[in-house]
């Protein structure tokens, strides 16, 4: 997008959001917007409904752990989600970041009825990174198995799970049992022989 148009962007949200945008960033040619989680309803609507703006389609939106950001020198809220917005009126692109405020219970609002695209995209970010979206119709598990334990995306979940599936002929049926993989230690060997090279 043309510095220009990006430029022309970022005074038009400025103009309408004001205040309630806590951080505007232009790197690589896109605009990323923050605000806080008791503002994104509004800003949400704001963005879709103000004509100057009219992003009337959320792209997608996926969930952020900041845990091991930076190499764990991340100092702020651990969860994030990210929602890619598209004005065809204009033809911009936003992204907007929006940091759920507890760690423990990350808890955001829903956005189903302001973007109904943001349906499946947030029980996908509810089953993978456990954010609870509060007031989505149907938050349930979208990738996951019924019985799975955890959320397979965060950044302290075992690489190797919890439970592991397999066939049982003697039950004649699908078992979970603990994970048997034992931990190996991938340290690369290097054999040379002696007086290699010279």
């Amino acid at each position: 997008m043309a510095s220009h148009k990006l430029e022309a962007l970022q005074a038009a949200i400025e103009l309408a959001l004001g205040e309630k945008v806590t951080q505007s960033t232009l790197a690589l040619d896109e605009l990323t917007i923050t605000c806080k989680a008791e503002n994104l309803l509004e800003v949400a609507t704001l963005l879709r409904d103000h004509e100057a703006l009219a992003f009337t389609q959320c792209i997608d939106l996926c969930g952020v752990d900041y845990s091991a950001y930076r190499e764990g020198l991340w100092d702020g809220q651990r969860y994030a989600v990210v929602y890619h917005l598209l004005s065809l009126e204009h033809n911009w692109r936003l992204r907007l970041r929006v940091f759920a405020p507890d760690d423990d219970f990350p808890l955001l609002p829903s956005v189903v009825d302001i973007w109904n695209a943001a349906n499946w995209y947030e029980r996908e970010a509810f089953d993978l990174y456990g954010i609870v979206f509060e007031g989505h119709p149907d938050l349930r598990r979208l990738l996951t198995d019924y019985g799975f334990v955890g959320h397979p995306f965060r950044k302290d979940f075992p690489v190797s799970g919890h439970v592991e599936m397999r066939y049982d002929p003697t039950q004649q049926r699908v078992i979970y049992q603990p994970v048997t993989i034992e931990p190996r230690e991938i340290v690369p060997r290097i054999i040379r022989e002696e007086k290699y090279g010279g």
